[in-house]
């Protein structure tokens, strides 16, 4: 073993690739080493040898005690690339070796090493019992993951134009999961070209998707690709969860980190991508701490690594299709979209809710393209120098429209009321107002949306609600912002109580309680509690549901350990 194992300082070369080298790859001395030994095995390669490789399972941290280990990037398309090497007192991981998933590079033995691996399950145990040092390391993890997205380095290559419709979906699909991907145009780029040619795709096959084993997908599904790249992992259904949370929004990740970190198995399920409606707002900027204000892409990518630090299963993206109520052996069943079942002697229902779909004729023929629920920096790019619609009046209508008008040559704010007062915050009010680009249309609503024959939105119909007369707008980009209806639909034929709305009722109001003392967030079946937007009465604030997110556990506890009391 070497004597030094404190490794050199960075280079030009690496500082300039990774602007916080010292904390994307800090250095562990001999004393930091001996304090993780217990945590981990030794483990030696041979000059060569694999200790990782791109798409297949990583089974945990590496640390290097000895050699040196190089780490490349490797894409579908055959392309290799040096990413660094590391050598004594390094660890090799990135965030997702704390949930063991898939690896997104390579690392091969450059001569002899010796290492100690630390798996999945001990890495999250030293990061909560080494306080200090289990920072330095999370931090790290975290900002190799967002090198690795920045650089495009890792992750699936989607090949077609960046202003096609498709691409855009599967772009925001990927980073909203805070997964690598590098888009290539055929038009500009020789390799996509070929494989384009080579598969004989239609426009209607784009974007292609070449996974990192080589397998390529014609325009897939979100689901179809996930489980392509390694997203979702299938041993979760073979447990037994305290809690399984159904809606990877703000109320559902709180309760995913508290649960989790008071010691309770917890799985968590979005059909989607975590963060929920906040994860696609351009800005928050009345959550308590954030002053400057925080995306909603950054705050809900905190807590959702938060929680996996703590251990929480996140099954993302997996639909749940229905909630078995009947407890057979004192436990809830969840079906999901992929045919499996998962058991958990408790749930908590923060699935939120549905984008609405306004009557607009057509609409259905356009989304995914042009046609957008959110405003992510993805969409922006296909706004920039033209002119879009937005619908809404609300704070999300509002964020999202001072958001594109810094891309936008216009944007033009149709609202069905007179006014913005009762429905937004006077600081967007504001904004919007000093913004010389957003045109506000009150008293309006879209009636229909017409495209050409690549299949992309070219023209956006409205009229006022004053006056018989219609009018319509050339634009590519349609934004619609009109609120939201609970998702519910899972729960149906399991007894929980939902108000004329849909929304799930909580506390003594449900009638089916009969007036039995019960937590303010649990619903009319026993176990079975519900937070965030999906519940009736709640605020519809990030702040309020994650406020609801951490009460729950609580009552969690307390349900938790009434059922595990033995009957007299």
């Amino acid at each position: 073993m070497s004597a030094d194992i404190t490794a050199g300082p960075a280079t030009g070369a690496t500082s300039t690739a990774f602007p916080r080298y010292e904390q994307t790859f800090p250095a562990l001395t001999h004393h930091e080493i001996a304090r993780m030994r217990r945590f981990g095995e030794l483990r030696t390669y041979r000059d060569g040898e694999t200790l990782f490789e791109t798409g297949k399972v990583g089974p945990g941290m590496f640390v290097v005690l000895s050699g040196t280990v190089a780490i490349t990037q490797r894409d579908g398309l055959g392309h290799i690339t040096p990413v660094i090497d590391q050598g004594p007192g390094q660890f090799l991981a990135e965030i997702g070796q704390l949930s063991g998933r898939v690896a997104l590079v390579d690392g091969h033995a450059e001569g002899d090493v010796e290492t100690l691996l630390i798996p999945p399950d001990q890495l999250r145990a030293l990061l909560v019992a080494e306080a200090e040092l289990g920072e330095r390391i999370m931090r790290a993890l975290i900002l190799r993951r967002v090198s690795l997205i920045q650089g495009g380095v890792g992750g699936p290559v989607l090949i077609g134009p960046s202003s096609l419709g498709d691409t855009a979906r599967l772009q925001n699909f990927l980073a909203r999961n805070g997964q690598p991907h590098h888009v290539l145009d055929p038009a500009s780029d020789k390799d996509a070209a070929d494989l384009v040619a080579r598969y004989s795709a239609s426009r209607a096959d784009l974007p292609l998707v070449v996974c990192p084993d080589g397998t390529v997908l014609r325009n897939p599904s979100e689901t179809s690709l996930a489980l392509a790249v390694g997203m979702i992992t299938n041993h979760a259904h073979e447990r037994l969860y305290d809690v399984a949370v159904v809606g990877g929004g703000p109320a559902g990740l709180a309760t995913a980190v508290y649960a989790a970190s008071e010691g309770l198995s917890v799985a968590v399920f979005d059909a989607r991508a975590f963060g929920g409606q906040a994860g696609a707002s351009a800005r928050i900027e009345n959550y308590l701490g954030f002053p400057t204000g925080i995306s909603g892409q950054a705050l809900a990518g905190r807590a959702y690594n938060q929680a996996q630090k703590f251990g929480a299963e996140m099954l993302i993206p997996v639909s749940v299709r229905s909630l078995d109520c009947s407890q057979r052996d004192g436990v809830f069943a969840l079906a999901t979209e992929c045919g499996q079942s998962l058991r958990a002697k408790s749930i908590v229902v923060a699935s939120g809710a549905r984008y609405r779909r306004p009557e607009i004729e057509n609409l259905d023929a356009f989304e995914g393209r042009g046609v957008w629920y959110w405003a992510s920096p993805i969409e922006a790019k296909l706004c920039v120098g033209q002119d879009v619609v937005l619908v809404g009046g609300g704070n999300s209508a509002g964020q999202a429209a001072v958001f594109l008008s810094g891309h936008a040559r216009k944007v033009y704010m149709i609202i069905r009321g007179g006014g913005l007062g009762a429905s937004m915050s006077r600081y967007l009010i504001e904004r919007i107002e000093a913004a010389p680009n957003i045109e506000l249309v009150f008293n309006a609503e879209v009636i229909a949306v017409e495209g050409g024959g690549d299949g992309s939105l070219e023209r956006v119909h409205w009229k006022s609600r004053l006056a018989p007369e219609q009018h319509s707008f050339d634009v590519r980009n349609l934004f619609l912002f009109v609120g939201a209806d609970p998702a519910t639909h899972w729960l149906d034929g399991c007894g929980v109580t939902l108000d004329r709305a849909g929304f799930v009722v909580t506390g003594a109001q449900s009638e089916q309680n009969l007036g039995r003392p019960v937590p303010p967030l649990e619903t009319s079946v026993p176990g079975v509690f519900a937070v965030g937007d999906v519940r009736s009465g709640s605020v519809k604030r990030v702040g309020g549901a994650i406020g609801e997110g951490a009460q729950v556990v609580a009552a969690l506890h307390g349900y938790l350990a009434d059922a595990a009391k033995p009957s007299l």
